[in-house]
């Protein structure tokens, strides 16, 4: 079975913790990251000035951080696909550490 390749190719900072993301196919998704911003990868992308520091690597065209904190391109790509189940790993993330 063959699977797509997804590539970021470009996005844009529309809000606090928002993007527009737009892939090699052509598609492109705004999506919201602030509920998925907990835990030690994910959590100092509360603050704007990392989480706006974002770029596209060039090896795997995905979206990175500063940090190191990452997004496989396929679930950037399908994120309303992904996002219930993103949040809630984030919300048992949040509830490990209280």
């Amino acid at each position: 079975m063959e699977h797509p390749i997804y590539r970021v190719t470009d996005f844009q900072v529309v809000g606090p913790h928002r993007l527009t993301v737009w892939f090699n196919d052509g598609h492109s998704q705004t999506i919201n990251f602030e509920p998925m911003l907990v835990g030690d990868v994910f959590g100092p992308l509360q603050d704007l000035s990392v989480f706006n520091n974002v770029k596209i690597d060039p090896e795997v065209h995905t979206l990175v951080w500063p940090n190191g904190a990452d997004f496989d391109p396929a679930t950037l790509h399908d994120w309303p696909d992904h996002e219930a189940e993103l949040r809630g790993r984030a919300q048992s993330w949040e509830a490990m550490r209280t």
